[in-house]
Order: C-alpha cells, then structure tokens, then sequence
C-alpha cells in the first residue's frame, strides 16, 4: 500500500466531512442530425436501461458542418443520483471486466468512458424495434459541503481541499467499487 493511500484511509476516518461520494452518473446518448425517429428510440432505450425518464437535448447553435440547426433535438441523457447512479455504475463497469483507464479521470474527481452497444450490460435484451446505441457515462465524486459553492441562495467559495484529487478519485474507484486503474485497455475492450 502506497503512503497516500494510508493518508486518504485516515483523513477519511478522522472527519466525514471529507469522505467522498458519488455526487451523481450522468448517462448521455448523443445522435446529432439524425432525426426525431432515432432520438425516440434513444430515448426508450435510456428509460430501459436506467428506468428513469431521460430528456432530450437540444442543440444550443447552428452547426453547418455537421448539419445541426439551433434547438433541433440532439441527445438524450438522463442524471442519476444516490443508490440508482451506484448500481448503474456497477452494472456499466461489468464489460470492462470492472476496468477504468486512467487517463479517463481529471484533475476534479470526475472520469467517464464509453460503452459502444447498450446491449453489452448484463441483464439488457437486444430489441430489433430500438436497435443497438451507444452511450456516455459520466460520474462525479465529491465530497459532502461542495454544494454551497453551487447552489442558488447564499453561495458561498469552498478551499482547495474541498476538491477530490485525481489520485484521491483513483484510491476512491479502487477501494470503493474494487475497480482497476489500467493505463491501456486490451483490444476486446473495445
């Protein structure tokens, strides 16, 4: 064990104020240009996967390269938080063989990675009606407090420790969920 996994062990066990969380797993199928048809089959098949209603995203500005015009349905995603963004995120690690490259964390606490067919998920069904659709997943980790440098009313600044490291996110999916932090994924990840 590396001396800074033994200091985040402590830190967490001396004030539970700085023991991260799963804030909340962020679950997006982006479709582009592609048409009102494929947006609804993406959109069933997030409500599918998650079993809560998803909503769509429209595009913010015109894009003539991809030909994307202002407010024409793009995506759909759909945020989870508590007990159901921790089982999701459970279930999602299970092709990867409950492997996260490292490159996929930042300098926050946030990492996401990809799966490229939903039906990869234990448990999922391919349905010929809705097809085969890739999809993002994004997980932030925090800690409890971080909210009032976000809320509404009364906004307060947070200090630097507030924030989860890189390394401090790593220990956390190692230690946590027993996911391994792999710097190259093998071929058949993909």
């Amino acid at each position: 064990m590396s001396q800074n996994a033994i200091n985040y062990k402590e830190m967490w066990k001396s004030n539970v104020m700085l023991q991260p969380k799963i804030e909340k797993v962020v679950v997006n199928i982006g479709m582009g240009s592609l048409g009102a048809v494929e947006i609804q089959k993406a959109y069933k098949v997030l409500e599918l996967l998650t079993g809560h209603k998803p909503v769509v995203v429209k595009a913010k500005k015109n894009v003539k390269e991809w030909n994307i015009r202002k407010n024409m349905s793009v995506a759909t995603k759909v945020t989870l938080r508590s007990e159901d963004a921790i089982k999701f995120l459970k279930n999602t690690l299970v092709p990867f063989d409950n492997r996260i490259l490292k490159r996929a964390f930042d300098n926050k606490g946030n990492f996401s990675f990809g799966i490229d067919e939903h039906i990869k998920i234990p448990g999922v069904k391919y349905d010929p009606d809705l097809g085969i659709f890739g999809f993002n997943v994004s997980v932030k980790i925090t800690r409890p407090g971080l909210r009032i440098k976000t809320r509404k009313k009364n906004r307060r600044k947070v200090g630097a420790s507030q924030y989860i490291s890189r390394k401090e996110a790593i220990y956390y999916m190692e230690n946590v969920f027993k996911a391994e932090i792999v710097e190259k994924m093998e071929e058949r990840y993909y």
